[in-house]
Order: structure tokens, then C-alpha cells, then sequence
């Protein structure tokens, strides 16, 4: 651990839970002063239950329109269309329901609409910079999944055209607020869940095992791991303990301190933005996948790292990568790229494009090139 350093904090205002999510939006947009507020929601709550229409009740006529029609990885065309809707409703505030695809395209919007990009090919103009126009208009985020991203200033918005996943950023386009409401978690599949939880526990043990972790981001990253491993069964055996639930998104929220205080990510992460990105793997699925294999091929670089997690998981004294194999395992997830139906043949293109992410540069063993990438790719076919 670095004996020197700085902790970031975000420019996150508050993080509100346990309260019914729409009454805690009406008492955040009455205190921003927001009048214009429009809504990007899932599609699937928007049509098959009320949740969507609870918030726009509580916004009365401060609700200026909804976008319901973001894909998953948000792909640029759709960050374009609810820009373009936002822009001409004039709103003031986005207020996100849903899971990570639609938090990330709403931060996207925000740059879209703060520096005037109206084309999806536009887009290379703030891709990956910092110095870009700050977001005016800002966002408020319910999350329905576990995957945190809300916790995060950064975007990972999809390019249809390279079926690259790539980086939109700015200190400003994290959420001014985050409400963690567990009764809007109901409706969310269960894979879905417990998947994004899983994602939620490869930000806890990455950022653990980090070479850049400090004192901060562990305390956060552990205790959140020790209330995923926890919350997470739980909620597969009971889906009604809405304590539970609270405890997951506690985890998955304090999972998030240490990659918004600059704790990067390793080569879980690296691999699975390919893996999402080329072959449309869920989030959640790709930490159930690379995560334990991950473990195992860096165990020689930081076995007293890998101690601490699965301390924090409840089985002190055992190998870390088991611990998280047998975890996942439990929640029956997939556990291996045979089973989302990726063979060998698509290797060296996974290998290759993961070594241009920002993570797999930085994983706690060195990772030179392809070479190491696909050794990692063979623990986990």
C-alpha cells in the first residue's frame, strides 16, 4: 500500500436510503430548485409497473417528458436520442430509475447536452477527454440493480460502429444524488440482482487488491463485501427481506469508494468492458465469470491481499478464488466463458482489445501483453 498518496472525493451531494424513492426525489428536486425535470427510466418498469408513474406524480408538472428506450451497454444512437429529447423539453435535472445502462447514458447525456453534440459520430469530441464543458444540468439517480455506477463519474458508453465500450468523463457528471430505495429493487429480475451484486463484489475485491489501494478505499470496500456476502443469499432465499436488499445496496454503494477516489480496477474489470461490449455479456455475468479466475492467475502478486477478502467473505484461512468460485457458484451464476457460449476461437480478438482498457495496464500483476490475458482467458473457458 502506498505509504503517500491523495484520497478524491466526488462531487456527489447526498446519498438518501430507506425512504420511498419517489418521495425522496420530490423533497431533492423541491431543495435544487430544479422546474424542468425529465425522467430516463427503464423500459421494462415504465411498461409492466407503476414505479415510473410514481415518480412523475410526485414531480406534478415539473415532469417535461420520459425516456424509456435505452438498450443495454448504452449505445451512442440512444445517448443521441434522449439528448436530443432533453434539449428540447429544456430541462434543468435528470432523475434516472433503473440499472446501470440507463445511469451511464444519462451521464452521457449530460455532456452531450452541456458541449451541443447532436450526433452519435459527434461524440469522438468528448470521448475519453476531461476537458470538456461541465454538465449544467445534473442528475439524481434510483438505482435498480447493484452494479453501482451511479457512485461513479464516469460513463461507459458503447460505439456501435467499433462494438467498443468507450470512457465519457467529467468530475460533474457523477450524480448530485442517489436514492436507495429497496422496494424499487422488487421488480428486477433476480439473475439481474444477483448478478450486478456479484459486479458490486468485483469493485470490493479489486479495489482491495489494488497496488494503488489506500486505508480509505479498503475500509470502505471491505465492509461492503462483508454485507454482500451476507445480503446476497439472503435475498436469493427470501426475495420479500427488504433488509436484506438495503444491505446489498449498502454494499454495492460502499463498493464504489474506491474508484471514485482513484483506486483503479483490475483485469476483471479490463476483460469484461470486451466482453460486454463485442459479445453483449451482461455486467454482472462478466465479474461472474472473470472474477475467481482473475483471483487465481494473480495470487502470486498479492496472496495477502486475496487473505483479506475472504476473511471479509467469512472463511478465513481459504483461497480467495475458491471463496468467490463457490459463492457464485451458490446464486447460480454462470461461472465459465463456455457458458454465456464464447469459445477459444474468440481469445486473441479479447485479449488484444482488453489490453487498451484503462484496467488490465494497472492489474496488480503485470500484465505485459496478450499473452498474460489469455492465460487468464484459459482459467476461465
Amino acid at each position: 500500500m502506498p505509504s503517500s498518496g491523495r484520497v478524491v472525493f466526488s462531487r456527489m451531494d447526498e446519498v438518501v436510503f430507506g425512504k420511498p424513492a419517489a418521495e425522496a426525489v420530490s423533497e431533492l428536486v423541491s431543495r435544487h430548485g430544479a422546474q424542468r425535470v425529465f425522467l430516463m427510466a427503464s423500459g421494462t418498469l415504465d411498461r409492466e409497473t407503476d414505479e415510473v408513474e410514481k415518480l412523475r406524480k410526485a414531480l406534478g408538472n415539473k415532469c417535461v417528458g420520459t425516456f424509456a428506450s435505452m438498450p443495454a451497454h448504452s449505445p451512442r444512437s440512444a445517448v443521441i436520442a434522449a439528448a436530443e429529447q432533453a434539449r428540447e423539453a429544456r430541462t434543468d435535472l435528470i432523475v434516472t430509475l433503473g440499472g446501470g445502462s440507463i445511469t451511464d447514458g444519462a451521464k452521457a447525456v449530460q455532456l452531450c447536452l452541456a458541449n451541443d453534440i447532436r450526433t452519435p459520430a459527434d461524440m469522438d469530441r468528448i470521448r475519453g477527454q476531461t476537458d470538456v464543458k461541465p454538465p449544467t444540468v445534473r442528475q439524481i439517480s434510483i438505482p435498480t440493480t447493484l452494479s453501482a455506477g451511479e457512485f461513479s463519474a464516469i460513463a461507459g458508453v458503447t460505439n456501435e460502429e467499433t462494438k467498443v465500450k468507450e470512457i465519457f468523463r467529467h468530475p460533474l457528471t457523477i450524480p448530485q444524488a442517489v436514492v436507495l430505495d429497496p422496494e424499487v429493487t422488487r421488480h428486477t429480475p433476480m439473475w439481474l440482482l444477483l448478478s450486478t451484486g456479484i459486479r458490486a463484489v468485483d469493485h470490493c475485491v479489486e479495489g482491495v487488491c489494488s497496488n494503488e489501494s489506500t486505508e480509505y478505499s479498503n475500509a470502505s470496500s471491505l465492509h461492503g463485501l462483508s454485507l454482500l456476502a451476507r445480503g446476497l443469499p439472503r435475498v436469493k432465499a427470501d426475495p420479500s427481506d427488504m433488509a436484506a436488499r438495503l444491505d446489498c445496496q449498502t454494499g454495492s454503494w460502499l463498493s464504489m469508494a474506491g474508484i471514485a477516489a482513484g483506486v483503479p480496477m483490475g483485469a476483471s474489470h479490463g476483460i469484461g468492458y470486451v466482453l460486454g461490449a463485442v459479445f453483449d455479456v451482461p455486467h454482472g455475468h462478466t465479474s461472474c465469470i472473470m472474477l475467481p479466475s482473475v483471483m487465481r492467475w494473480n495470487k502470486p502478486a498479492n496472496a495477502d491481499r486475496q487473505a483479506l477478502i475472504a476473511t471479509a467473505m467469512g472463511h478465513p484461512g481459504k483461497d480467495a478464488g475458491d471463496v468467490l468460485d463457490q459463492f457464485i457458484r451458490g446464486l447460480d451464476m454462470p461461472r465459465s466463458l463456455s457458458d454465456v457460449k464464447i469459445g477459444r476461437e474468440h481469445f486473441d480478438r479479447i485479449a488484444n482489445q482488453a489490453m487498451g482498457t484503462p484496467w488490465v495496464p494497472r492489474n496488480p500483476r503485470p500484465i505485459p501483453g496478450p499473452a498474460q490475458v489469455r492465460e487468464i482467458l484459459e482459467l476461465a473457458a
